[in-house]
């Protein structure tokens, strides 16, 4: 089993294999926000009050998860890249966390609708790239989502231009899969 702790080049090349149809890649631009979403709201709960020098701050499971991965993020070897992925998902929790305050029928039905629906959209990718998803041959692959993402956008605002070109020269560029020929 290959090590979870690669630099973010080689994890975001092996990622980028299974991902390279526009059409899947615009899948995952809903998909995966909408999964990290969700688990932000079911991860909010239960809450726990901890008394810190600056005040009382309201622990949650999903911040516990954020913060661990963050610092997977930040110790991948690609400092702006960690930043800005853990940004996203740190918004999308905070903004989750609201939907844990409703009643329990509430609360799962947002945070489980939400989890099997960007799922769907995820698969639906899937069938366009002809490929199974990253994360059956490594799990590590939940965790580069939304990276893999987040250097999509960078990338597209025209950022981090080394990273994209290695990613291309090395898993190839991005295309419109013809469906009628095999994968």
């Amino acid at each position: 089993m290959p090590s979870p702790f690669r630099p973010a080049r080689e994890l975001l090349v092996q990622y980028a294999h299974y991902h390279r149809d526009r059409r899947n890649i615009a899948t995952h631009f809903v998909g995966i926000p909408m999964i990290v979403f969700a688990i932000g709201v079911l991860l909010a709960r239960p809450t726990m009050d901890v008394a810190t020098p600056v005040g009382e701050l309201l622990l949650t499971p999903a911040l516990l998860l954020w913060g661990i991965s963050t610092l997977w993020y930040l110790t991948r070897g690609e400092f702006m890249l960690g930043a800005a992925v853990s940004l996203l998902n740190g918004a999308l929790i905070l903004l989750a966390a609201p939907l844990a305050a409703h009643g329990v029928a509430t609360w799962l039905a947002w945070g489980l609708g939400l989890f099997l629906l960007g799922w769907v959209i995820q698969f639906l990718g899937h069938v366009y790239e002809g490929r199974k998803p990253a994360f059956t041959d490594d799990l590590i692959g939940l965790l580069v989502g939304p990276q893999f993402v987040t250097a999509e956008a960078l990338f597209s605002l025209g950022l981090l231009h080394g990273l994209r070109d290695e990613i291309e020269r090395r898993a190839g560029p991005t295309h419109i899969r013809d469906l009628a020929l095999p994968a």
